[in-house]
């Protein structure tokens, strides 16, 4: 109606039925008839529907061997191993792989492993660079047969991050495509499943305080310049109860019956879904017809439809999603690696195979010498002005050092106060601390300070006495905090926990800190270390070749934080004409 209620009148008669009435109100319409009441009660007493019922068919995928899906997979990665350890495939690699094997075996994932792998191998053939990150990069099988590049021995991560038997969730694949040839990916994807069997996952954008008091005080008959002000008076994503401060910022007196009003029907509705959006990239697959199995809808773009339940949802009822999203780096580094052997047809690597993502010369002081120095505009993630200043005191030298500065430059270890005492650790000012051995084990490789998800979990596990399902859920809470705020929730469980296994109240209320840091943006290790090879892949081009890197990035445009005129006179810099 877009009037304010106090101006509305009659009009609201038209919506007054739109509710789910009490039971006393309903025997009050319905007295005449009470039959109909025992009825309707008797009807759905024998209704035993349960989304937990659902039932869902992930599509076959025929495989060219004739084999089936376990030993397709199993041929892949075995293959796969070979290809990727060229001087041989370790012992403990070997011994990783036939494990994973074996759990996704039992799980029966393996046609999933083999959709990402398909769409994975249509991107190589199109020569569409292409990278899996997030927990994917723990698993050995996801390197073996090219989905992700990092190897997950390089880093060493759990695959129990991925996919685990206690968690009792499906396994979530991102893949980055460069952003300028991903809809080639998308249209395959289509065309390969049609658009009855797959579409697009939802977003549920839910209010927050900021939106919450703007629709509430506008439904009040607020005028604009007062809504501007309260409004303004909030910072961020905030979910917290509002109150005094924000009826004061906005010039309204909290005393007023109108001004409760507003603060009280903002607080209420906070949290409650807004609108549907469509997710970045969350693909939904099925053997069957989709709308057989969840509810669909249209979108803007023609023949293509988006499920109307969001990542958590599918989750609950065990639906996989394939996550197609885009990544302009990728794109960049394409141009690269193509710019390269036209100009450069002698650069390859040590077993005289083109260089790629994964075979690039690794460990390279020279690319550190140029990290630590901050000569880094416009490579990728340490080219900000904030990266930029950490390099120096960090000084990464190895490859796990990248790995750190990709995820310590982040809002959640800034706001849990971990960057500051891992620095001085890193410099030799301080020692880490480790009140007991267990923590020593987790915390270990980044000097006494959880910098990652997966750290959080472990000390939650192992410290806090959560069992790995609630440890899950700590994590999920972690993700979702800008738009649940429910890690708070977890605060006194963790301390008593570990307060309960002999650590200090004061030690155990500085870790929830910093785990409650993570609700601020933080990353999964895995996730940093797949970020991290393209920091260094970036580092490598603009240290050994400045004129290909340069060259690529301007055809990339536009990405990064700096103008073409900037980098074009920071190439001059390095030498290029």
């Amino acid at each position: 109606l877009n009037t304010p209620v106090a101006q509305v009148g009659l009009e609201l008669a038209a919506n007054a039925e739109r509710h789910l009435k009490p039971p006393q109100e309903m025997a009050r319409l319905f007295r005449r008839h009470p039959q109909a009441l025992a009825e309707t009660l008797r009807f759905a007493d024998e209704l035993s529907f349960s989304l937990s019922d659902l039932e869902y068919n992930y599509p076959d995928e025929p495989t060219e061997s004739g084999l089936g899906p376990q030993a397709e997979l199993e041929r892949l990665a075995r293959e796969g191993a070979a290809t990727r350890y060229p001087a041989g495939v370790p012992a403990s690699v070997l011994q990783r792989i036939e494990e994973e094997l074996a759990l996704i075996e039992r799980l029966n994932y393996a046609r999933y492993f083999l959709t990402v792998y398909d769409i994975v191998q249509f991107a190589r053939r199109q020569h569409i660079l292409c990278q899996g990150r997030g927990s994917a990069a723990n698993s050995i099988v996801c390197f073996c047969i090219g989905i992700t590049e990092v190897g997950p021995d390089r880093i060493d991560t759990l695959f129990e991050r991925f996919i685990s038997e206690e968690r009792n969730e499906p396994p979530d694949i991102d893949v980055d495509f460069e952003h300028e040839r991903r809809d080639e990916v998308i249209a395959y994807i289509y065309q390969k499943y049609s658009a009855k069997r797959t579409a697009l996952a939802a977003a549920v954008i839910s209010y927050r305080g900021r939106s919450a008091l703007r629709e509430v005080a506008k439904a009040m008959g607020l005028s604009e310049d007062v809504r501007t002000a309260l409004s303004s008076s909030i910072w961020g994503w905030s979910t917290s109860e509002l109150g005094e401060k924000e009826a004061s910022a906005g010039g309204i007196d909290r005393s007023d019956p109108l001004a409760r009003q507003v603060i009280e029907h903002a607080n209420e509705i906070m949290g409650f879904p807004r609108h549907l959006s469509q997710h970045v990239g969350g693909f939904v697959i099925t053997r069957d017809r989709l709308d057989e199995v969840v509810p669909i809808v249209k979108t803007a773009m023609d023949e293509r439809k988006m499920v109307e339940w969001d990542k958590d949802d599918l989750d609950a009822v065990k639906i996989l999603k394939v996550d197609v999203l885009a990544l302009g780096m990728l794109t960049c580094l394409k141009r690269a690696f193509t710019l390269l052997t036209h100009h450069y047809p002698d650069a390859r690597d040590a077993y005289g195979r083109p260089y790629m993502l994964a075979t690039l010369p690794e460990e390279d002081g020279r690319v550190y010498d140029m990290i630590c120095r901050a000569d880094t505009l416009g490579v990728f993630q340490i080219e900000s002005r904030a990266q930029m200043s950490m390099l120096p005191r960090l000084r990464p030298r190895e490859f796990y050092d990248l790995v750190i500065e990709v995820a310590i430059v982040r809002p959640g270890p800034i706001q849990g106060d971990m960057v500051h005492p891992y620095l001085r650790r890193r410099q030799g000012k301080e020692q880490p601390e480790y009140p007991k051995p267990e923590l020593e084990q987790i915390l270990g490789k980044t000097l006494g300070v959880p910098l990652f998800q997966e750290q959080a979990m472990k000390i939650a596990i192992v410290a806090g006495g959560f069992r790995p399902g609630e440890a899950d859920e700590l994590r999920r809470a972690m993700a979702t905090f800008k738009r649940t705020g429910t890690i708070g929730n977890y605060r006194q469980r963790m301390i008593d926990g570990m307060v309960g296994k002999g650590y200090e109240k004061a030690f155990a209320e500085r870790c929830f800190k910093q785990i409650e840091g993570f609700g601020e943006y933080g990353f999964p290790e895995s996730h940093a270390a797949s970020f991290a090879l393209l920091v260094y892949a970036s580092c490598w081009f603009k240290t050994f070749y400045p004129d290909v890197f340069c060259a690529a990035i301007l055809n990339a445009q536009p990405m990064g934080f700096y103008q073409p005129a900037q980098l074009v006179r920071d190439a001059r810099d390095h030498g290029v004409e």
